[in-house]
């Protein structure tokens, strides 16, 4: 493992931030750390890189042990999600800045600088100031020079959190076939759901300190530990007591056994999906399909309808946890 999480946890003041975490980090992946703002998930990133200390419990990393460690000593490379950059200094010189304070030889730092550039796609940008560039592009500039040091761990808090969403879409897909070249032991930290499902090889949730489930995105979508892992890796509804995904619920006109009775009460329409909202004896459920669906089934609103969880659905005892579920 790359990196050992063992018994740690973390008070301000009254307030627990991390309570009890053992996490192991497997080497060479990109480990998503994920959960609602103010869970814990921060915290845990900075405890690693040695920016903040836990009250109990170590930290290793490959195989050292680094909790007392100052953070130069962990070689780690941080990515702050507001970019910490020199702006005075061209986007090599950010680039080089940590090569040439550890004194590397000058032609190994330039060779190092353009083969990074190259790496980020921005050799084209090397000479121009880090105000000329997107936010995007002063992003990928802040990973190079956190990789410039060859660190054996890249840490990442919220990398993307202030760019708009077409620029993070692009970056996230860039950063997995960056991590796909480098293979560094990368964490990221995001509440950003589908962020952690489309790039993470494994995603840790947490929630108000505590880690709720382990797994690759596969497992926690397919075997969600709880309601409120479920509730946070997509939208979902209740359904006689159970939590169900929209499109995993199916929709008939007349009576089926054990299916819920209701009333279509509004029918929206998004792109090529259509959410029905449909009042039952145990409240409104939220059923997702597509709009050639609909047309099939023939309902609108007023229509009468039986609802039931398609075969093979995944569902979970409890109560949807509506503010989370469509966090990001």
């Amino acid at each position: 493992m790359s990196i050992d999480i063992t018994g740690v946890t973390k008070r301000f003041g009254d307030f627990v931030a991390l309570d009890d975490v053992n996490v192991s980090i497997p080497t060479g992946q990109l480990t998503a750390l994920l959960g609602p703002s103010g869970g814990g998930k921060s915290t845990l990133l900075r405890i690693i890189a040695g920016l903040d200390s836990a009250d109990t419990g170590s930290i290793r990393i490959e195989g050292t042990d680094a909790t007392s460690l100052p953070p130069q000593k962990r070689n780690v490379g941080f990515v702050f999600q507001h970019y910490a950059v020199f702006k005075h200094m061209s986007v090599a010189k950010n680039v080089a800045f940590g090569l040439e304070i550890r004194k590397r030889p000058k032609h190994e730092v330039t060779q190092r600088v353009e083969e990074l550039l190259g790496l980020v796609h921005l050799s084209q940008f090397a000479h121009r100031m880090p105000n000329q560039l997107s936010g995007g592009q002063r992003q990928r500039m802040a990973l190079a020079r956190a990789l410039a040091v060859e660190p054996t761990v890249l840490l990442l808090d919220e990398p993307f959190g202030a760019l708009d969403a077409k620029v993070r879409k692009e970056l996230r897909d860039w950063l997995r076939r960056l991590h796909d070249e480098v293979h560094v032991t990368t964490v990221f930290v995001t509440h950003d759901q589908e962020e952690a499902l489309e790039v993470a090889d494994e995603i840790v949730v947490i929630n108000e300190g505590r880690v709720e489930q382990i797994g690759s995105p596969e497992q926690l979508y397919d075997e969600p530990a709880n309601d409120f892992v479920m509730s946070f890796l997509g939208e979902v509804t209740t359904l006689d007591g159970r939590i169900v995904r929209p499109h995993d619920i199916e929709v008939e006109l007349a009576p089926v056994p054990g299916a819920v009775e209701g009333t279509v009460t509004r029918v929206l329409r998004v792109g090529f999906e259509v959410k029905l909202t449909v009042a039952t004896a145990g409240g409104d459920v939220t059923v997702a399909m597509t709009r050639t669906h609909l047309r099939g089934l023939g309902a609108d609103e007023g229509s009468r309808v039986w609802l039931y969880a398609a075969k093979g659905a995944v569902t979970v005892a409890g109560t949807a946890v509506k503010e989370t579920a469509v966090a990001g």
